[in-house]
């Protein structure tokens, strides 16, 4: 089906990842903690969107001072995922994707989770044995949006963006892969998986 592209990247989180639950969970504890409140749809918009940006635009929206420093609510989240992954992740009906190109081309996960979490992850749900490169948001100066993730993908690869095809459930993801020139596939569309994320 993906034969005629020299690469595949895949979006981890709602994509090749089942994690709605387990990001769901960590965030209704961060946002209750530091008195922000939820706004689902909202939440669901900026699914993609790195731990501390998606807390500065909760912050902007409701018009909240921050009780606490960003770093100090990041961590947070982030020490909510880690103690809670291995109740929530399993692998999509992407994996079939993943199994059927291993080992024939190459591929990699661009997310906007950090690098260490990601690789956590993937072992967790038995991917990281398909997974050549994972480019984590840590590993980037502008996230997506930005293109800069799929092209740090193409860089490692060491394929030509043009050849890649990008695997994505956000409106965001999609548009970073479109800005780096590459194919995009709106996992919902084409292979039925949706992101059981704040629905």
């Amino acid at each position: 089906m993906y034969d005629q592209y020299a690469a595949l990247i895949f979006d981890m989180d709602g994509t090749l990842v089942d994690s709605g639950q387990l990001h769901e969970y960590a965030w209704t504890a961060t946002l209750n903690k530091y008195g922000i409140p939820i706004d689902r749809p909202l939440m669901r918009s900026l699914a993609g969107v790195p731990t501390k940006g998606t807390i500065e635009i909760l912050l902007e929206k409701f018009g909240i001072t921050a009780t606490a420093s960003l770093d100090e609510m990041n961590d947070f989240k982030e020490q909510a995922v880690h103690d809670s992954m291995h109740l929530y992740v399993k692998p999509t009906a992407l994996i079939d994707v993943a199994q059927r190109y291993h080992g024939k081309k190459p591929m990699a996960i661009g997310t906007g989770a950090y690098t260490e979490e990601a690789n956590k992850i993937l072992a967790l749900c038995g991917l990281d044995k398909y997974i050549d490169v994972v480019v984590g948001a840590d590993q980037v100066q502008n996230p997506k949006p930005a293109p800069d993730t799929f092209l740090r993908c193409a860089e490692l690869l060491g394929i030509d963006p043009a050849q890649c095809v990008v695997f994505e459930d956000s409106k965001l993801g999609l548009q970073a892969a479109a800005s780096a020139g590459m194919a995009g596939i709106d996992v919902l569309l084409v292979h039925a998986i949706e992101n059981d994320y704040f629905l």
